[in-house]
């Protein structure tokens, strides 16, 4: 079995999992080919603020929310996510036997993406306006060769969400839809979203299981911090991922009880 996850910066304690994710982890391994695509937004968030330079976040009109990343904020970000959290996870799995390769998706072009050259974004006062793109990016191409030599050699490789553009300028793009690109790229049989929440909560309830079909009627009752998710779990689905689950994991053992149908919403093609 081929299984990507994302492990969602709110999951994250000082940079790295907890040990019962760590010890999960470490029993799917043994069994299955498995990539950690990793976050850590607010990390970023709280050393930008540390360095003196107030995080910028804009919402589309489709009710994205996304840090607006200019020269300085880059900087940052990559600083963050591909050198101190990147390397606290790495280390700490290869502390419990595993053997993690850390990589950004800018090492060997692993994730290209076209720069965003202007954004549509929804003002204070309700208004669509147009503002320069900055330096975040669209995934455009996985490197599934890179993925692949790293699997197939025994390494558990764990993705930082940076990617290369087309004129080689460093990129930021969302984790959620870096781990569906990986997903897809890579035909993995499953992709696992985990976070803070159960799973996606419809109508005040826990959605155990919903269809790409049926999942597209409901996006408008979807809040801006699961509508990111949604949209990358029906990528991952289209790029012919078979299930996606969105789920705690701060649960025991969250990835194993996503995989048998315990835990979080399972998305399915349909």
């Amino acid at each position: 079995m081929k299984l990507v996850v994302k492990i969602g910066g709110s999951i994250l304690k000082d940079g790295s999992p907890d040990v019962n994710l760590i010890s999960d982890i470490k029993e799917v391994f043994s069994n299955c080919k498995l990539v950690l695509v990793h976050g850590g937004g607010d990390e970023v968030t709280s050393i930008a603020s540390r360095m003196g330079k107030e995080q910028v976040f804009v919402t589309s009109p489709d009710g994205f929310r996304s840090r607006y990343t200019d020269r300085e904020t880059l900087d940052i970000y990559v600083m963050v996510m591909a050198g101190k959290i990147s390397k606290e996870i790495v280390s700490t799995l290869l502390e419990f036997g595993l053997p993690a390769v850390g990589i950004s998706g800018v090492d060997g072009g692993l994730l290209r993406a076209e720069r965003k050259k202007k954004l549509v974004i929804i003002d204070e006062k309700g208004r669509k306006r147009i503002i320069p793109g900055g330096y975040t990016g669209k995934i455009t191409d996985v490197n599934i060769g890179l993925l692949e030599t790293l699997l197939n050699s025994g390494y558990l490789p764990v993705i930082s969400p940076l990617s290369i553009g087309y004129e080689y300028e460093i990129l930021n793009v969302d984790g959620d839809r870096a781990a569906s690109y990986v997903a897809g790229a890579l035909k993995a049989d499953r992709l696992i979203l985990l976070t803070d929440v159960e799973g996606l909560i419809l109508d005040g309830e826990l959605c155990e299981g919903i269809s790409s079909s049926q999942l597209k009627e409901k996006l408008r009752k979807i809040g801006p911090g699961m509508i990111t998710k949604v949209y990358a779990a029906m990528e991952a689905l289209e790029m012919g991922v078979d299930k996606i689950v969105i789920c705690s994991g701060l649960k025991p053992k969250p990835i194993t009880s996503a995989l048998e149908g315990k835990a979080g919403t399972t998305i399915y093609r349909g």
